[in-house]
Formats: structure tokens, sequence, C-alpha cells
């Protein structure tokens, strides 16, 4: 399947990036980690059954499916504004109520849902205090609203390797940490900058094991997201030379890499 086009704020940093990928590929880059991390998301949000949910931005669906295990999947919604995302879901999870569109411009009613939790998209959202503002509306009043996002910032997200090597061969690289929500209380802030109440804020902390070092290498040349995008913008040499700077950068194999993320729950 393809995805269509959902462009980040890493326009700016020189690369055009995109999620114009496989959602197998996109599975592979990110799936590793977003899946476990979706368990202990739904799980901090106090997701239970009785409840009705939206996943915001639900990409292939971790955080839907995981939603889908504790409510059924007639109390899910989900959307993303990547058709073939959508369509991927579809099949995956056919009683979902899922749909394309932006967090800045929901497709739902007014008050439609208990939760809305938004998981890893908040920093690649055209605007994150609309786009939690829209989850607040469609969220009833008193019901939880949360999202998380990758610490980029503390380089403890899972693409830190990738981006210290990158900024070692060209100090000139922004990477990820400047997008919004990346760094320790903007997050928080957002929420509040959207009208949340009773604010509460942690980290959620995943580990996924590598077996050899081309296991973890090879998904960064699929093209997915802002890191997929750098490498397809480098030639051959400059490609080489930033996986081998990488797998200096790694421990021996096999080998864990630790991601974290910060989470802020807060209510409508």
């Amino acid at each position: 399947m393809r995805i269509s086009a959902r462009v980040s704020p890493l326009q700016n940093y020189g690369v055009q990036v995109t999620f114009d990928v496989e959602a197998e590929a996109y599975g592979r880059f990110m799936g590793r980690y977003s899946e476990p991390l979706a368990i202990q998301f739904a799980e901090r949000a106090g997701v239970r059954l009785g409840q009705r949910a939206v996943d915001v931005g639900c990409g292939p669906g971790a955080l839907t499916a995981q939603l889908v295990k504790i409510l059924g999947a007639g109390e899910v919604a989900a959307i993303d504004p990547s058709r073939s995302f959508v369509e991927a879901i579809r099949d995956r999870l056919p009683d979902v109520e899922v749909k394309v569109g932006v967090a800045e411009q929901l497709p739902f009613q007014d008050n439609s849902f208990d939760v809305a939790l938004a998981q890893l998209v908040v920093h690649f959202m055209t605007d994150p205090i609309q786009g939690l503002k829209e989850m607040r509306r469609v969220t009833r009043p008193g019901g939880l609203v949360g999202a998380s996002v990758w610490d980029h910032s503390g380089a403890k997200g899972p693409l830190s390797i990738f981006w210290r090597a990158a900024q070692d061969l060209d100090p000139a690289v922004r990477g990820e940490a400047d997008l919004p929500g990346t760094g320790e209380g903007q997050l928080a802030q957002l929420g509040r900058d959207a009208g949340l109440s009773d604010i509460d804020s942690c980290t959620l902390t995943v580990t996924v094991g590598f077996q050899t070092a081309t296991e973890w290498w090879e998904p960064f040349t699929l093209g997915v997201g802002p890191a997929g995008a750098y490498v397809a913008g480098l030639d051959e040499r400059a490609q080489d030379a930033l996986r081998d700077r990488c797998l200096r950068l790694l421990p021996p194999a096999p080998f864990q890499v630790t991601a974290t993320a910060w989470s802020v729950l807060g209510r409508a």
C-alpha cells in the first residue's frame, strides 16, 4: 500500500519530508517501538471497558489496535491524513470507524468521545495547539485528552543514535529536536494552550532488541519520516558514511535500544 503525502514541519530543514511510504515499511521503521508504547499509553490513560475513544493521527494502527483490545472495535474511531494508512486499518480492523482527515479539523461531532489520544503525532501537526483543541472539542466535558511524543530534544528517542551520527558528519543537521512537544515541558504547555485542565505529565519508556546492526540500520533506508527522507537525500557515498558512523556508535550486537516519550493527559 502507498501512503499519500503527509508533510511535516521538517520540510523547512531543507528536506521535503512526507510519509509517502508503504504501511509495512512504517511498521518496520517505527512499529517495533510504537506498539509497546501504545500498550503503556493506553494503560496510563486508564482506558476501560464502557468508554468510547478516538485515535488521532493513527498511522497504521498501533494504538488503534490496543484500544480495540480494551474497548471493542465498535467503540473505537481513528483518523489519519494518509489514505493508505486508513485502508490498512480497514483491512486489519474492519469494524473500526476510521476516516481520512487531519487533527486540526476532526470530522466528529462535539462531545463524541470519552477519550481522545494522539500517539507520536503532535510534533507533525501543522498546528499542534489547534489539533489539541479539536481533540478537546470532540471529547465530552471532563473526558480525557492525551498525547505522547518521543523525547527527541533530550536525545532519548529511538532515533537518537541516528541523528547524533548525522550531526557528527554534518553539524548543520537539525534532526527532530526542534519539533514542538519533543522537549521537556513542551507537550504540557501545548495542552494548556489548547485549554486542557488538570494536566498530568510523565515519561513512558520502551526497550527494543536487535540481533544485528544491519537489522537496526535497514529501516532507515525505507524513506520513512524525517530520518528516512534525510537518508534518501544523500548520495551513495554519504549514505555509506552515515551508516558506518551509526554502526560505530551502536553497542556490540545483539543489543537493545531504549526509547523514552513524553506523555501528557488533560481534561476536556
